[in-house]
Protein backbone atom coordinates (compact mmCIF):
# COMPACT_ATOMS: atom_id res chain seq x y z
CA UNK A 1 0.00 0.00 0.00
CA UNK A 2 1.52 3.32 -1.02
CA UNK A 3 1.95 6.38 1.21
CA UNK A 4 1.87 4.26 4.33
CA UNK A 5 3.59 1.78 6.54
CA UNK A 6 4.03 -1.97 6.86
CA UNK A 7 4.92 -3.63 10.14
CA UNK A 8 5.33 -7.17 11.39
CA UNK A 9 3.41 -7.60 14.63
CA UNK A 10 3.55 -10.43 17.13
CA UNK A 11 1.90 -11.29 20.42
CA UNK A 12 4.15 -11.68 23.40
CA UNK A 13 4.49 -15.23 24.77
CA UNK A 14 2.76 -14.15 27.97
CA UNK A 15 -0.28 -13.04 25.99
CA UNK A 16 -0.40 -16.33 24.09
CA UNK A 17 -0.18 -18.29 27.33
CA UNK A 18 -2.79 -16.12 28.99
CA UNK A 19 -5.25 -16.68 26.17
CA UNK A 20 -4.64 -20.42 26.22
CA UNK A 21 -5.11 -20.66 29.98
CA UNK A 22 -8.28 -18.58 29.96
CA UNK A 23 -9.75 -20.83 27.31
CA UNK A 24 -8.67 -24.03 29.12
CA UNK A 25 -10.25 -22.74 32.30
CA UNK A 26 -13.32 -21.37 30.64
CA UNK A 27 -12.22 -18.03 32.08
CA UNK A 28 -12.71 -19.46 35.57
CA UNK A 29 -12.28 -16.84 38.25
CA UNK A 30 -8.98 -17.00 40.08
CA UNK A 31 -7.06 -19.40 37.87
CA UNK A 32 -7.17 -17.03 34.90
CA UNK A 33 -5.17 -14.67 37.06
CA UNK A 34 -2.05 -16.68 36.28
CA UNK A 35 -2.15 -15.44 32.71
CA UNK A 36 -3.00 -11.93 33.82
CA UNK A 37 0.02 -11.89 36.13
CA UNK A 38 2.30 -12.94 33.29
CA UNK A 39 0.79 -10.27 31.05
CA UNK A 40 1.21 -7.60 33.72
CA UNK A 41 4.87 -8.60 34.00
CA UNK A 42 5.40 -7.28 30.47
CA UNK A 43 5.58 -3.79 31.92
CA UNK A 44 8.07 -4.77 34.62
CA UNK A 45 11.34 -2.91 34.38
CA UNK A 46 13.26 -5.91 35.70
CA UNK A 47 13.74 -8.63 33.12
CA UNK A 48 14.16 -11.31 35.81
CA UNK A 49 10.70 -10.54 37.23
CA UNK A 50 9.17 -10.84 33.79
CA UNK A 51 11.01 -14.09 33.06
CA UNK A 52 9.94 -15.60 36.39
CA UNK A 53 6.28 -14.69 35.85
CA UNK A 54 6.36 -16.11 32.33
CA UNK A 55 7.97 -19.36 33.48
CA UNK A 56 5.34 -19.73 36.22
CA UNK A 57 2.60 -19.19 33.64
CA UNK A 58 4.13 -21.84 31.40
CA UNK A 59 4.29 -24.36 34.25
CA UNK A 60 0.70 -23.61 35.23
CA UNK A 61 -0.49 -23.99 31.64
CA UNK A 62 1.34 -27.32 31.31
CA UNK A 63 -0.30 -28.67 34.48
CA UNK A 64 -3.70 -27.42 33.33
CA UNK A 65 -3.37 -29.42 30.12
CA UNK A 66 -2.44 -32.50 32.15
CA UNK A 67 -5.54 -32.08 34.31
CA UNK A 68 -7.70 -31.70 31.19
CA UNK A 69 -6.12 -34.87 29.75
CA UNK A 70 -6.83 -36.83 32.94
CA UNK A 71 -10.44 -35.63 32.97
CA UNK A 72 -10.84 -36.80 29.36
CA UNK A 73 -9.48 -40.26 30.25
CA UNK A 74 -11.85 -40.47 33.19
CA UNK A 75 -14.77 -39.76 30.85
CA UNK A 76 -13.65 -42.45 28.37
CA UNK A 77 -13.16 -45.10 31.06
CA UNK A 78 -16.44 -44.20 32.74
CA UNK A 79 -18.23 -44.88 29.47
CA UNK A 80 -16.31 -48.15 28.97
CA UNK A 81 -17.10 -49.25 32.54
CA UNK A 82 -20.81 -48.81 31.90
CA UNK A 83 -20.68 -50.64 28.57
CA UNK A 84 -18.78 -53.63 29.98
CA UNK A 85 -20.30 -53.68 33.46
CA UNK A 86 -16.81 -53.67 34.90
CA UNK A 87 -16.15 -53.30 38.60
CA UNK A 88 -13.40 -50.70 38.72
CA UNK A 89 -12.86 -47.55 40.73
CA UNK A 90 -12.17 -44.30 38.92
CA UNK A 91 -11.01 -40.98 40.37
CA UNK A 92 -13.42 -38.08 40.36
CA UNK A 93 -12.76 -35.39 37.73
CA UNK A 94 -11.13 -32.19 38.95
CA UNK A 95 -12.40 -28.75 37.98
CA UNK A 96 -9.52 -26.24 37.95
CA UNK A 97 -10.66 -23.14 39.79
CA UNK A 98 -7.45 -21.49 40.88
CA UNK A 99 -5.79 -24.24 42.91
CA UNK A 100 -2.03 -23.89 43.52
CA UNK A 101 0.15 -25.57 40.93
CA UNK A 102 1.37 -28.07 43.55
CA UNK A 103 -2.19 -29.22 44.22
CA UNK A 104 -2.93 -29.64 40.52
CA UNK A 105 0.33 -31.52 40.01
CA UNK A 106 -0.34 -33.91 42.92
CA UNK A 107 -3.86 -34.64 41.68
CA UNK A 108 -2.66 -35.17 38.12
CA UNK A 109 0.03 -37.65 39.18
CA UNK A 110 -2.31 -39.59 41.48
CA UNK A 111 -5.07 -39.64 38.86
CA UNK A 112 -2.65 -40.90 36.21
CA UNK A 113 -1.62 -43.85 38.39
CA UNK A 114 -5.24 -44.63 39.27
CA UNK A 115 -6.30 -44.51 35.63
CA UNK A 116 -3.47 -46.82 34.53
CA UNK A 117 -4.57 -49.30 37.20
CA UNK A 118 -8.24 -49.01 36.26
CA UNK A 119 -7.46 -49.52 32.58
CA UNK A 120 -5.46 -52.65 33.34
CA UNK A 121 -8.16 -54.03 35.64
CA UNK A 122 -10.85 -53.44 33.04
CA UNK A 123 -8.85 -55.27 30.37
CA UNK A 124 -8.30 -58.16 32.76
CA UNK A 125 -12.00 -58.35 33.57
CA UNK A 126 -12.93 -58.32 29.91
CA UNK A 127 -10.42 -61.11 29.31
CA UNK A 128 -11.73 -63.16 32.25
CA UNK A 129 -15.28 -62.75 31.02
CA UNK A 130 -14.31 -64.03 27.56
CA UNK A 131 -12.45 -66.98 29.09
CA UNK A 132 -15.39 -67.79 31.35
CA UNK A 133 -17.78 -67.95 28.41
CA UNK A 134 -15.39 -70.09 26.36
CA UNK A 135 -14.84 -72.67 29.09
CA UNK A 136 -18.42 -72.66 30.44
CA UNK A 137 -17.37 -71.13 33.75
CA UNK A 138 -20.00 -69.49 35.99
CA UNK A 139 -20.09 -65.85 34.89
CA UNK A 140 -22.66 -63.92 36.91
CA UNK A 141 -20.39 -60.91 36.41
CA UNK A 142 -16.93 -60.11 35.21
CA UNK A 143 -14.24 -62.14 37.02
CA UNK A 144 -10.47 -61.98 37.15
CA UNK A 145 -8.20 -64.49 35.48
CA UNK A 146 -7.23 -65.89 38.88
CA UNK A 147 -10.88 -66.36 39.83
CA UNK A 148 -11.58 -68.12 36.55
CA UNK A 149 -8.66 -70.46 37.07
CA UNK A 150 -9.83 -71.18 40.61
CA UNK A 151 -13.33 -72.05 39.45
CA UNK A 152 -11.98 -74.41 36.81
CA UNK A 153 -9.76 -76.10 39.37
CA UNK A 154 -12.80 -76.50 41.62
CA UNK A 155 -14.37 -78.98 39.24
CA UNK A 156 -15.66 -77.48 36.00
CA UNK A 157 -15.82 -80.23 33.39
CA UNK A 158 -12.86 -80.19 31.00
CA UNK A 159 -13.56 -79.76 27.32
CA UNK A 160 -10.04 -80.63 26.29
CA UNK A 161 -9.09 -84.34 26.64
CA UNK A 162 -9.78 -85.55 30.19
CA UNK A 163 -6.40 -87.22 30.38
CA UNK A 164 -4.77 -83.82 29.92
CA UNK A 165 -6.58 -81.43 32.30
CA UNK A 166 -3.43 -79.33 32.50
CA UNK A 167 -3.90 -78.46 28.83
CA UNK A 168 -7.26 -76.90 29.61
CA UNK A 169 -5.82 -74.84 32.45
CA UNK A 170 -2.90 -73.71 30.32
CA UNK A 171 -5.18 -72.75 27.43
CA UNK A 172 -7.44 -70.82 29.77
CA UNK A 173 -4.53 -68.92 31.35
CA UNK A 174 -3.01 -68.11 27.97
CA UNK A 175 -6.34 -66.93 26.62
CA UNK A 176 -6.88 -64.65 29.61
CA UNK A 177 -3.38 -63.22 29.22
CA UNK A 178 -3.81 -62.60 25.47
CA UNK A 179 -7.27 -61.03 25.74
CA UNK A 180 -6.09 -58.88 28.68
CA UNK A 181 -4.01 -56.97 26.15
CA UNK A 182 -7.21 -55.73 24.53
CA UNK A 183 -7.60 -52.01 25.10
CA UNK A 184 -10.64 -51.17 27.24
CA UNK A 185 -12.07 -48.70 24.76
CA UNK A 186 -12.28 -51.30 22.00
CA UNK A 187 -15.70 -51.36 20.38
CA UNK A 188 -18.34 -53.97 21.13
CA UNK A 189 -17.88 -55.37 17.61
CA UNK A 190 -14.13 -55.75 18.13
CA UNK A 191 -14.58 -57.48 21.47
CA UNK A 192 -17.19 -59.75 19.88
CA UNK A 193 -14.74 -60.64 17.11
CA UNK A 194 -12.13 -61.63 19.67
CA UNK A 195 -14.75 -63.61 21.57
CA UNK A 196 -15.78 -65.51 18.46
CA UNK A 197 -12.19 -66.61 17.84
CA UNK A 198 -11.75 -67.53 21.50
CA UNK A 199 -14.96 -69.57 21.48
CA UNK A 200 -13.39 -72.04 19.06
CA UNK A 201 -11.04 -73.18 21.85
CA UNK A 202 -13.95 -75.00 23.46
CA UNK A 203 -13.88 -77.57 20.65
CA UNK A 204 -10.10 -77.97 20.35
CA UNK A 205 -8.86 -81.52 20.84
CA UNK A 206 -5.16 -81.25 20.17
CA UNK A 207 -2.35 -78.98 21.31
CA UNK A 208 -1.84 -77.90 17.70
CA UNK A 209 -5.46 -76.79 17.40
CA UNK A 210 -5.21 -74.89 20.65
CA UNK A 211 -2.05 -73.06 19.56
CA UNK A 212 -3.54 -72.21 16.18
CA UNK A 213 -6.71 -70.81 17.73
CA UNK A 214 -4.75 -68.81 20.32
CA UNK A 215 -2.73 -67.34 17.46
CA UNK A 216 -5.94 -66.25 15.79
CA UNK A 217 -7.08 -64.62 19.04
CA UNK A 218 -3.75 -62.78 19.25
CA UNK A 219 -4.17 -61.53 15.70
CA UNK A 220 -7.67 -60.24 16.38
CA UNK A 221 -6.57 -58.55 19.60
CA UNK A 222 -3.72 -56.86 17.76
CA UNK A 223 -6.06 -55.74 14.98
CA UNK A 224 -8.57 -54.38 17.48
CA UNK A 225 -5.83 -52.53 19.35
CA UNK A 226 -4.50 -51.11 16.12
CA UNK A 227 -7.93 -49.75 15.19
CA UNK A 228 -8.39 -48.41 18.71
CA UNK A 229 -5.01 -46.68 18.55
CA UNK A 230 -5.97 -45.17 15.20
CA UNK A 231 -9.23 -43.86 16.68
CA UNK A 232 -7.34 -42.38 19.60
CA UNK A 233 -4.85 -40.75 17.26
CA UNK A 234 -7.62 -39.35 15.08
CA UNK A 235 -9.45 -37.99 18.11
CA UNK A 236 -6.21 -36.40 19.32
CA UNK A 237 -5.61 -34.90 15.87
CA UNK A 238 -9.09 -33.43 15.70
CA UNK A 239 -8.78 -32.09 19.24
CA UNK A 240 -5.43 -30.52 18.38
CA UNK A 241 -6.88 -28.92 15.27
CA UNK A 242 -9.84 -27.60 17.24
CA UNK A 243 -7.51 -26.24 19.92
CA UNK A 244 -5.25 -24.63 17.31
CA UNK A 245 -8.22 -23.00 15.61
CA UNK A 246 -9.57 -21.72 18.93
CA UNK A 247 -6.15 -20.37 19.91
CA UNK A 248 -5.75 -18.67 16.54
CA UNK A 249 -9.18 -17.05 16.85
CA UNK A 250 -8.45 -15.88 20.39
CA UNK A 251 -5.14 -14.38 19.27
CA UNK A 252 -6.75 -12.74 16.26
CA UNK A 253 -9.51 -11.23 18.37
CA UNK A 254 -7.09 -10.04 21.04
CA UNK A 255 -4.88 -8.46 18.41
CA UNK A 256 -7.71 -6.69 16.63
CA UNK A 257 -9.34 -5.52 19.84
CA UNK A 258 -6.02 -4.11 21.01
CA UNK A 259 -5.43 -2.34 17.70
CA UNK A 260 -8.96 -0.93 17.82
CA UNK A 261 -8.47 0.29 21.37
CA UNK A 262 -5.07 1.84 20.64
CA UNK A 263 -6.31 3.96 17.74
CA UNK A 264 -9.63 4.68 19.44
CA UNK A 265 -7.81 6.15 22.43
CA UNK A 266 -5.96 8.42 20.00
CA UNK A 267 -9.17 9.84 18.54
CA UNK A 268 -9.80 7.58 15.55
CA UNK A 269 -13.04 5.86 14.65
CA UNK A 270 -13.31 2.50 12.94
CA UNK A 271 -15.94 2.98 10.25
CA UNK A 272 -16.13 -0.75 9.59
CA UNK A 273 -15.84 -2.76 12.78
CA UNK A 274 -12.83 -5.01 13.00
CA UNK A 275 -15.19 -7.96 12.83
CA UNK A 276 -15.10 -7.37 9.06
CA UNK A 277 -11.59 -8.81 9.15
CA UNK A 278 -13.24 -12.22 9.18
CA UNK A 279 -14.84 -11.52 5.81
CA UNK A 280 -13.81 -10.23 2.41
CA UNK A 281 -10.22 -8.97 2.37
CA UNK A 282 -10.09 -7.76 5.97
CA UNK A 283 -9.58 -4.04 5.25
CA UNK A 284 -11.00 -1.40 7.60
CA UNK A 285 -11.16 2.38 7.47
CA UNK A 286 -10.02 4.76 10.22
CA UNK A 287 -11.37 8.29 10.31
CA UNK A 288 -11.42 11.13 12.81
CA UNK A 289 -13.05 14.47 13.46
CA UNK A 290 -11.63 17.24 11.31
CA UNK A 291 -10.78 14.87 8.46
CA UNK A 292 -13.27 15.50 5.67
CA UNK A 293 -11.02 14.40 2.80
CA UNK A 294 -8.70 11.90 4.44
CA UNK A 295 -8.89 8.42 5.95
CA UNK A 296 -6.58 5.55 6.79
CA UNK A 297 -7.00 2.18 5.13
CA UNK A 298 -5.71 -0.58 7.38
CA UNK A 299 -5.36 -4.31 6.87
CA UNK A 300 -4.14 -7.04 9.20
CA UNK A 301 -3.02 -10.27 7.57
CA UNK A 302 -2.31 -13.23 9.80
CA UNK A 303 0.45 -15.68 9.03
CA UNK A 304 -0.82 -19.00 7.74
CA UNK A 305 0.76 -22.12 9.23
CA UNK A 306 -0.65 -25.58 8.66
CA UNK A 307 0.99 -26.84 11.87
CA UNK A 308 -1.10 -24.61 14.11
CA UNK A 309 -1.95 -21.07 15.09
CA UNK A 310 0.42 -18.19 14.58
CA UNK A 311 0.87 -15.24 16.90
CA UNK A 312 2.43 -13.25 14.05
CA UNK A 313 0.71 -10.97 11.57
CA UNK A 314 1.42 -8.17 9.15
CA UNK A 315 -0.20 -4.77 9.58
CA UNK A 316 -0.43 -2.52 6.53
CA UNK A 317 -1.79 1.01 6.78
CA UNK A 318 -1.94 3.91 4.35
CA UNK A 319 -3.30 7.42 4.46
CA UNK A 320 -5.62 8.02 1.52
CA UNK A 321 -7.71 10.83 0.10
CA UNK A 322 -11.45 10.43 -0.24
CA UNK A 323 -11.43 12.78 -3.26
CA UNK A 324 -8.75 14.14 -5.59
CA UNK A 325 -6.92 17.30 -4.40
CA UNK A 326 -8.06 20.48 -6.18
CA UNK A 327 -5.11 22.79 -5.52
CA UNK A 328 -1.69 23.13 -3.96
CA UNK A 329 -3.16 24.11 -0.62
CA UNK A 330 -4.90 20.78 -0.35
CA UNK A 331 -1.68 19.01 -1.29
CA UNK A 332 0.06 20.89 1.51
CA UNK A 333 -2.63 19.68 3.90
CA UNK A 334 -1.90 16.15 2.66
CA UNK A 335 1.65 16.41 4.02
CA UNK A 336 0.35 17.69 7.36
CA UNK A 337 -2.08 14.78 7.56
CA UNK A 338 0.72 12.35 6.74
CA UNK A 339 2.88 13.80 9.52
CA UNK A 340 -0.05 13.59 11.90
CA UNK A 341 -0.71 10.01 10.91
CA UNK A 342 2.94 8.97 11.32
CA UNK A 343 3.00 10.43 14.84
CA UNK A 344 -0.27 8.68 15.64
CA UNK A 345 1.06 5.37 14.39
CA UNK A 346 4.11 5.59 16.65
CA UNK A 347 1.88 6.45 19.61
CA UNK A 348 -0.37 3.50 18.80
CA UNK A 349 2.67 1.20 18.62
CA UNK A 350 3.61 2.25 22.15
CA UNK A 351 0.09 1.58 23.41
CA UNK A 352 -0.02 -1.82 21.73
CA UNK A 353 3.34 -2.72 23.25
CA UNK A 354 1.76 -2.19 26.65
CA UNK A 355 -0.79 -4.85 25.68
CA UNK A 356 1.89 -7.32 24.70
CA UNK A 357 1.85 -6.62 20.95
CA UNK A 358 5.30 -6.03 19.52
CA UNK A 359 5.74 -4.40 16.12
CA UNK A 360 8.68 -4.15 13.78
CA UNK A 361 8.33 -1.60 10.97
CA UNK A 362 9.64 -3.19 7.78
CA UNK A 363 8.67 -0.48 5.34
CA UNK A 364 7.61 3.13 5.60
CA UNK A 365 6.91 5.92 3.14
CA UNK A 366 7.83 9.30 4.61
CA UNK A 367 5.40 12.26 4.35
CA UNK A 368 5.52 14.08 1.03
CA UNK A 369 7.40 11.40 -0.91
CA UNK A 370 4.47 10.86 -3.24
CA UNK A 371 0.92 12.01 -3.70
CA UNK A 372 -1.74 10.33 -1.62
CA UNK A 373 -3.82 7.75 -3.46
CA UNK A 374 -7.52 8.50 -3.87
CA UNK A 375 -10.00 6.03 -2.40
CA UNK A 376 -13.58 7.41 -2.63
CA UNK A 377 -14.93 4.31 -0.90
CA UNK A 378 -13.07 5.33 2.26
CA UNK A 379 -15.24 8.44 2.68
CA UNK A 380 -16.60 8.89 6.19
CA UNK A 381 -20.34 8.17 6.03
CA UNK A 382 -21.41 8.60 9.65
CA UNK A 383 -23.40 11.57 10.83
CA UNK A 384 -21.25 14.63 11.36
CA UNK A 385 -21.70 17.45 13.83
CA UNK A 386 -20.06 20.00 11.54
CA UNK A 387 -20.81 20.86 7.92
CA UNK A 388 -18.16 19.76 5.42
CA UNK A 389 -17.48 23.35 4.30
CA UNK A 390 -16.66 24.32 7.87
CA UNK A 391 -14.31 21.34 8.21
CA UNK A 392 -12.53 22.32 4.99
CA UNK A 393 -12.01 25.81 6.35
CA UNK A 394 -10.60 24.33 9.52
CA UNK A 395 -8.21 22.15 7.50
CA UNK A 396 -6.98 25.26 5.66
CA UNK A 397 -6.41 27.06 8.95
CA UNK A 398 -9.28 29.62 8.58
Amino acid sequence: MSSGVEAEIALDAAVVLSLGMNRALGAAAGAAGRGAEALAALTEARADARAAALEEARDYHRVLLEVIDRNARIAVLTDARERHGAEITLPDPLMPTGQPISELTDWSEAAGIALDTAERQMSEQIAASVAARVFDLPAAGLVTGAQATGRQAAGAEAVLPAERPEARAAAEETLARVVARLLPDATAAEISSVGEAAAQLATARTAGEVEGLLTEVRIRVQAANQRTAERRAEAARLAAEEEAAAQAEDERRYLLDSVTAAFGELGYEVDQGFETLTAQDGTVTLTRDGWSQHAVRMKVEHAEHSAGPSSHATLRAALVRTQAPRNEEERRIDVEREQEWCATFEAARARMAGSGIHSDVRWRLDPGEQQLPVAPEARHTRGRAKPQAREQRQERGH
